[in-house]
């Protein structure tokens, strides 16, 4: 009945809000990641952490998670939102370009780590069929902690952190493959191999063929069809149901969530959408991740581990010293620096989340002993723990700043790299100066809000993008930070003026040229930060003035110098400069415009 609330039944929610709420400000504030702030929470609130004290002070009680196993349900969802924002930001044409290190690199890197740490296994008396099993799960590293690491040091697009990616991918192909023949020697294990085993693979590509199709077909149109509502609210529901949609379809054909997600970001990347979905997505990807981190830390074994230290942290150490040598060893073989090698072995020397997947279902099916399993996993948890700390040690090896021979060469035919000037607005107006632009050879790139216009300027072949550019983040993901120079055309006063207010704040130094509806519109945006504000009203009784003394026999010399000079005598009043400002012309100088 209303009224009536259980506290209890909201007691984990509130738990991770607040440790969000103070770990993330505080670990920025001393320049620490936040991951090893909600992995150390999560020891902390969970069962071995203060839950063991809660039976002797009851009011730890309310300061400890009660249903880890909810929490890591709801977390794994962190993992898919990252994939599918890894998706977005990818192109088919990059990956294709990527193939090499996806395919080799991180094959080969996942048959070398699986045979060490298998072979190890053996060596310490398991089985053949537990020591593939755990050798399996020590192989793949954390596509969760590692890539939210990377963007953060903003070395995603350095030569380590794209081999980074693509031996992460390679993974993440790879669990599907793992757990199905797992899964087999566990209920086959004295049958011999048949062809007809084969078939088991059979849901997962039918799941993969199904995802790019249906993808291909409906997921423009469906977006198409929710952003002509002009609903935020629909918008964000959409969004919500291709992520979690296309990772269910993955999940129920035998292939990872994470995986679908990452695919149907694929289908998005080239879209007129892609970066109003980004940030859409943003904040629920943050907040998983999060919720996955503490997770991770919950199922730290602190017990477990005080039996058995030198066992366990021994194990981490000498795990993360052989897939660290395995992969600085493959890293130069493909071709790497010391460095960029030295930096992606670092950030792929530890476990990953998918260890729990495979060990967990290794334990059910009796294939690793129970007590052996969860040795290795709190082994790997403690490698976990250590990626942000060798990360940051990669960083310091690879340098904060990206050299130009580090970064992989772009594909042919793929997106240009040099900054486009970016046109608010595609009415009239937007398409008669992106024009304009081109005629000058000046790339561009435009932003509007009108469904209909970006499908006409798609279908024109240009370079438009459905989304709000009053929100920095859309803006940013549009290339604002590059932009030589923002135009807003847009006939919408008040949204003009956000928008400007945004830009100016972001790039205190842009060149920024506003279609103003009068004089009065005009000095507001100026005093909002607009390099320039070109009025409607003055500028047709200019041309008017203009056509009218031309027609009736004024020489066009005079003119237009009459015109100019009235302009310039327009933007006095204003108290604004006399022209655009040396930013646009030293602009054009160096274009040869």
């Amino acid at each position: 009945m209303a009224g009536e609330v259980e506290a209890g039944a909201y007691k984990d929610v509130v738990l991770f809000l607040a440790t969000a709420g103070v770990v993330v400000p505080l670990f920025r504030r001393w320049r620490v990641s936040p991951i090893l702030g909600f992995l150390g929470a999560g020891v902390l609130l969970g069962p071995y952490g203060l839950g063991r004290l809660s039976g002797r002070f009851e009011w730890l009680g309310a300061l400890t998670i009660d249903n880890p196993d909810e929490v890591a349900q709801l977390a794994e969802f962190g993992v898919v939102f990252l994939l599918f924002m890894i998706g977005l930001e990818l192109s088919w044409e990059r990956l294709r370009s990527l193939r090499r290190y996806v395919f080799g690199m991180g094959a080969l890197q996942v048959a070398a780590c699986l045979v060490a740490t298998g072979a190890t296994a053996l060596l310490f008396g398991q089985p053949p069929v537990a020591a593939l099993a755990i050798g399996s799960a020590l192989a793949l590293s954390s596509t969760a902690i590692v890539m939210p690491i990377l963007a953060e040091q903003k070395r995603q697009h350095s030569m380590a952190g794209r081999t980074t990616f693509s031996v992460l991918l390679f993974q993440d192909l790879a669990v599907a493959p793992i757990l199905v023949t797992l899964a087999l020697l566990g209920k086959r294990t004295d049958e011999p191999f048949s062809p007809g085993m084969l078939l088991t693979f059979l849901p997962a590509v039918l799941g993969l063929v199904a995802l790019f199709v249906f993808g291909r077909l409906l997921l423009r149109p469906m977006l198409r069809s929710v952003a002509r509502a002009k609903s935020e609210e629909l918008f964000v529901a959409a969004c919500l149901l291709v992520v979690i949609g296309s990772g269910l379809v993955s999940a129920l054909t035998g292939l990872s969530m994470a995986l679908g997600a990452f695919i149907a970001g694929l289908l998005l990347a080239e879209t007129e959408f892609r970066h109003e979905v980004e940030v859409t997505i943003e904040p629920f990807k943050g907040l998983l991740l999060g919720l996955f981190f503490v997770s991770v830390g919950i199922g730290l074994n602190v017990p477990l581990l005080l039996a058995r230290p030198l066992e366990i942290i021994g194990a981490a150490v000498a795990l993360v010293l052989v897939n660290a040598a395995i992969v600085f060893g493959l890293g130069r073989l493909f071709g790497l620096r010391n460095r960029s090698a030295a930096e992606a072995a670092l950030l792929l020397a530890g476990a990953g989340e998918f260890a729990f997947v495979i060990l967990g279902q290794a334990m059910d099916d009796r294939l690793v002993a129970r007590d052996i399993g969860q040795t290795v996993l709190v082994s790997a948890t403690l490698s976990m723990f250590s990626i942000p700390i060798l990360a940051q040690l990669g960083l310091k090896l690879g340098g904060r700043r990206i050299a130009p021979a580090e970064l992989p060469a772009e594909p042919e035919g793929g997106a240009p790299t040099e900054p486009r000037v970016l046109v608010v607005g595609y009415g009239r107006v937007g398409r008669l100066v992106g024009d304009m632009l081109g005629r000058h050879d000046l790339g561009w790139v435009s932003a509007e809000k009108d469904p209909k216009l970006v499908e006409q300027g798609r279908r024109a072949g240009e370079t438009i993008f459905f989304g709000d550019a009053s929100r920095a983040e859309f803006l940013l993901r549009c290339g604002l930070a590059d932009a030589p120079a923002l135009v807003v055309t847009m006939d919408d006063p008040e949204g003009a003026e956000i928008i400007v207010a945004v830009a100016r704040e972001l790039r205190p130094d842009l060149t920024i040229v506003v279609r103003a509806r009068d004089a009065r519109h005009a000095q507001r945006l100026y005093d909002l930060g607009a390099t320039d504000a070109v009025p409607e009203t003055v500028e047709a009784s200019l041309q008017l003035s203009e056509a009218v003394l031309v027609e009736i026999g004024v020489p066009m010399g005079l003119v237009i110098a009459s015109i100019h000079e009235r302009r310039d005598e327009f933007r006095r009043s204003l108290n604004r400069p006399e022209s655009l400002g040396g930013r646009t012309r030293t602009f054009r100088r160096e274009r040869g415009g």
